[in-house]
């Protein structure tokens, strides 16, 4: 395996790096991340123009990429810059749209459509069965929706939803109109919006009869997604605490000459690399043939590694780093959080042992 970036995945990193400087300073992220819609049009557009959404997606989607290096690419670099725009939810639905063959992709791709993905409800987080939302079809694609969805991440600044529900005994997906239905939306811990969104005979349009298969593919991709995040995070932290061991001084000596500290901050260096390789080793597998159980592998991983780099992190700062102003607090609170995103490790971990009974 080829582990080293590609020119234009370079070219799209750098300049990530520039944009997320320039629009997601500490102050400029914390009034996005916990103020309604929570999400900023000036950056979001700026990530459409320099083609953050389209490295997301294949040629065939009218993308520049859509591969797991390139999904690793963006979403590492979003991590550093703690952004909080809804990207995760775009990506999934870049991914069912393209599986779906719909021409919704286009404005997908473009960031002109803004879109969140309605899966989890209050009795089935996690998973895709069984569903209690139903549709009624009324043929030619059309049909109404009933049911409720949960924490549906980016739904509070979201144009259209992808909204899962079960069609004649089988997990269909359909389009529907951000404005056609009653939404609760509210502030994650983390940052960012999220939203209960009810279905009351709420018009869809039908894109996949049996999209079970779409469904675990593109949730597979948001994993890696999240675990390329979780790295991009685990950087800054780690870059973080070792200035602050150089500078902060007791007994007139910096921290850092203090051997307990370096032990454990060197054990944490090695958690952190060892998330980033198998993060690389499941973007490199991501739609192959073992894809799944390595990203599932690797989401688990990252979910035990997270804890412990925030933690860490925070005792290795002391008090200074539980303050609001300080920015290792919002990084070790998305950091720990980030596990409770699509399956957590016990979620993972069953999976992966499921798949080693099969």
């Amino acid at each position: 395996m080829n582990f080293e970036a590609t020119e234009e995945r370079r070219m799209i990193s750098d300049a990530l790096d520039r944009l997320l400087a320039e629009h997601c300073d500490v102050a400029k992220r914390d009034d996005t991340a916990f103020n309604a819609p929570y999400s900023n049009a000036a950056t979001w557009q700026a990530l459409s123009e320099m083609g953050a959404f389209a490295a997301l997606a294949t040629e065939e989607a009218g993308g520049l990429g859509g591969h797991g290096f390139d999904i690793t690419t963006v979403f590492e670099r979003l991590g550093r810059a703690l952004c909080c725009e809804p990207v995760l939810p775009q990506l999934l639905a870049i991914q069912l749209l393209s599986s779906a063959g719909s021409d919704r992709a286009e404005a997908a791709v473009t960031g002109n459509a803004r879109y969140a993905v309605a899966i989890d409800e209050p009795d089935t987080w996690f998973e895709l069965e069984p569903l209690q939302a139903r549709a009624t079809s009324h043929g030619d694609g059309e049909a109404t929706l009933n049911g409720r969805k949960s924490v549906v991440y980016g739904a509070p600044a979201a144009t259209d939803l992808l909204v899962a529900a079960q069609l004649d005994g089988r997990t269909a997906l359909f389009a529907v109109d951000a404005s056609a239905v009653e939404l609760h939306g509210y502030a994650l811990i983390d940052g960012g919006g999220a939203a209960e969104v009810y279905l009351r005979d709420t018009p869809a349009t039908l894109l996949i009869a049996d999209a079970e298969t779409a469904l675990h593919a593109a949730l597979d991709a948001g994993a890696l997604a999240l675990c390329a995040e979780a790295v991009g995070i685990m950087d800054v932290l780690r870059d973080t605490t070792l200035e602050y061991l150089g500078t902060r001084k007791q007994f007139g000596v910096p921290i850092g000459a203090f051997q307990a500290l370096q032990h454990r901050f060197v054990d944490l260096s090695i958690e952190i690399e060892q998330s980033r390789s198998i993060t690389q080793l499941a973007a490199d597998r991501l739609a192959k043939a073992d894809g799944s159980r390595t990203v599932s592998m690797a989401k688990n991983l990252i979910g035990r590694t997270g804890q412990l780099v925030a933690e860490e992190a925070i005792q290795m700062h002391g008090g200074i780093a539980m303050t609001w102003e300080y920015s290792v607090s919002h990084y070790a609170k998305r950091l720990t959080m980030l596990d409770h995103q699509l399956g957590d490790r016990d979620q993972h971990l069953y999976r992966v042992m499921a798949g080693l009974r099969d």
